[in-house]
């Protein structure tokens, strides 16, 4: 059965990394994928999944089925791009390979026992796409969820950190800077108290704490003071329990800004937060033993397998059902994730040999989860 969810891969591989480089040339980012959403289960549907656009009445999500066994693996497909990046994070290249082993999977489906299910998910940079599936019912009852992730190098284990993402506005009041400065209210400086006051928190926070953000907005004119400024900030911790406690000492750095000016201050969630991963070890085991197989070498822990500490929406999935997040090297090293560097790394001969080997180690993984419940 290996052997042919392989082939099948193999067959479908041209097929795979043009889907890939159309996904990587037009990016579209958080709740924006209606191309990608259309485009990503366009080869699903020719071999006979049941496709569902639209799924949950969500707009840029679908659902693709194939089969009728006992052992049912969920493969997600994200395909959402990074604001003023594109696919900085190898999007491209996860949905893709979700697609492949959906194929593969779906080429030994009766004689393995599998139901194989394909969720396109959008909103991972932020959005919590995955959050709002779960709340509408999706995964429900998957004997296993995975995914593999590019990267620099290859990493077996997702260790994700829990992530609040947060939309902060102040309100002041303008007047002109140099004529009746005394009339208004900065919310530009508000922004500026707030760092300071995180800047110094830091001292006092966990070694495993990220605080970070970037002001959106905060000012038209030199000569108007700012009525109105606005932010994006996330705050990581290693748990959904320790983001709980972080979180409110993070605030009141925001809050600060907004006494010492006397704007109004607003906090506004961008989605649930994001949960710690916790790892299926067995479905882990095979994976890594299926990707050694197909020549893949891990990297020794330190700097070169930072990137497993990136947040996920997946690690919602995996409080759910059983779940891996691999990720798959795609030689990028010295450049990372999130920047443009690696975004052009993610088409080319190492991300086409990437995309098809986390296929085919995906298939056999699910192969395996089957014989296990067998």
């Amino acid at each position: 059965m290996k052997t042919a969810a392989r082939e099948t891969v193999t067959r479908h591989a041209d097929d795979l990394v043009r889907l890939s480089e159309r996904l990587h040339a037009d990016p579209e980012t958080a709740w924006e994928e209606h191309r990608a959403a259309a485009m990503v289960p366009e080869l699903l549907d020719r071999a006979g999944f049941d496709v569902t656009p639209h799924y949950l009445g969500l707009d840029t999500a679908f659902h693709a089925r194939f089969g009728s066994g006992p052992t049912r693996i969920a493969l997600c497909a994200e395909y959402d791009a990074l604001p003023g990046l594109g696919h900085a994070c190898g999007h491209n290249l996860i949905a893709a390979s979700s697609v492949g082993a959906a194929l593969g999977l779906a080429a030994v489906a009766d004689d393995a026992g599998l139901t194989v299910e394909v969720y396109g998910t959008p909103a991972e940079e932020g959005g919590g796409g995955k959050i709002e599936m779960l709340d509408r019912g999706a995964f429900t009852g998957a004997d296993l969820a995975m995914m593999v992730h590019p990267a620099p190098v290859d990493v077996a284990e997702a260790r994700p950190f829990a992530v609040s993402h947060s939309k902060i506005t102040y309100t002041g009041k303008s007047a002109h800077a140099a004529a009746y400065p005394e009339a208004g209210i900065n919310a530009a400086d508000a922004f500026t108290v707030a760092q300071v006051a995180i800047g110094l928190l830091r001292q006092q926070l966990p070694s495993s704490a990220r605080v970070h953000g970037v002001v959106t907005h905060a000012g038209d004119a030199p000569n108007a003071i700012p009525e109105h400024a606005t932010g994006r900030w996330y705050v990581r911790a290693e748990t959904l329990a320790e983001l709980a406690e972080l979180e409110p000492r993070v605030m009141r750095a925001f809050e600060a800004g907004a006494l010492a000016t006397g704007c109004e201050l607003s906090v506004e969630p961008e989605s649930k937060p994001y949960a710690e991963f916790r790892a299926d070890e067995a479905a882990l085991a095979d994976y890594r033993a299926n990707a050694v197989a197909l020549g893949r070498e891990f990297a020794p822990p330190g700097t070169a397998a930072r990137m497993n500490r990136a947040s996920t929406d997946m690690g919602n999935v995996s409080q759910v059902v059983p779940a891996i997040h691999p990720y798959i090297g795609i030689g990028s090293l010295p450049a990372t994730n999130h920047q443009r560097e690696f975004a052009a790394f993610c088409v080319g001969e190492t991300a086409r040999r990437a995309l098809l080997d986390g296929a085919v180690a995906l298939a056999w993984t699910g192969i395996d989860r089957a014989a296990r419940r067998a």
